[in-house]
């Protein structure tokens, strides 16, 4: 961050000014990531009988609006540079941004090989704060070699739009899945129509109603429903039924199925 940022300043590059500004963003969101594993770890409470594990959600909210502040800044200052580019020196901000380029590889390496990057929405969004810093580095390279050979330095500030434009749609993909965890929405890979019909699919199930799919954090789904039996069936044996179908076709291991012979309101505050 450190060499991107002064070099920035002596070869006069703001594609490597605005990555080192990403990075300084991606230092704090890698910290935050890791605060908020450690947090979420903590046991349950009596006041937070769900835990901590929101907290991963809120940690990834914070990532991807800093993600949506620094593509903002940097599209800002390439608004400028497309009237006056300035001349930069193009050799140098290309090596300096090849470093940029390995320590992100390795960042990125480290949290797909080490971490859980695919279905951990925190690590996630710090993943992609890292490839983000990627992108920019080797946006930088790409702009550095158009200004050696062609002296083109209109090529700084369109490749760091390019650059801000992708890291746009990044902070939008955690952006959605963080506020859908938050508004308590039904989880992507779950079909609710399909969760009520595989339940009245059970032997002595007249109907299903009062049915709540939501997130807690990445990886833990929660359920709750009612469910209507005949009078003749036996409730223990429908309820484990439909625990055992919910787990194995669903894996959502926490739920919650209150089963009765007359059908009662149920109400969502």
């Amino acid at each position: 961050m450190l060499l991107e940022f002064f070099g920035g300043l002596a070869t006069n590059s703001l594609a490597l000014i605005s990555d080192s500004g990403h990075m300084l963003s991606d230092a704090a969101a890698l910290a935050l990531s890791l605060a908020a594993v450690w947090f979420a770890a903590r046991p349950a409470s009596a006041t937070k009988t769900y835990g901590f594990h929101r907290f991963e959600i809120l940690a990834a909210l914070f990532n991807a609006l800093t993600l949506f502040a620094i593509a903002g800044f940097i599209i800002a200052e390439a608004y400028e540079r497309f009237f006056a580019p300035p001349e930069v020196a193009s050799g140098s901000m290309m090596l300096i941004a090849a470093i940029g380029l390995l320590a992100n590889l390795a960042s990125a390496w480290a949290l797909t090989r080490i971490g859980d990057a695919k279905s951990n929405i925190n690590v996630k969004s710090a993943y992609l704060h890292v490839l983000g810093d990627a992108l920019g580095s080797i946006g930088a390279i790409a702009a550095g070699l158009l200004m050696l050979l062609f002296q083109w330095y209109m090529a700084d500030p369109l490749i760091s739009v390019i650059v801000a434009l992708l890291i746009l749609k990044s902070a939008w993909s955690v952006m959605k899945y963080a506020l859908n965890i938050l508004m308590e929405g039904v989880p992507s890979s779950v079909d609710p129509d399909d969760v009520k019909t595989s339940l009245l699919g059970i032997e002595g199930v007249r109907d299903v109603h009062c049915l709540h799919i939501w997130t807690i954090t990445s990886g833990m789904d929660s359920l709750s429903c009612h469910l209507l039996i005949n009078e003749d069936a036996d409730s223990q044996t429908v309820l484990q039924n439909a625990v055992r179908l919910i787990e194995r076709k669903y894996q959502i291991v926490h739920s919650t199925i209150q089963v009765e012979t007359s059908k009662q309101i149920c109400m969502s505050i």
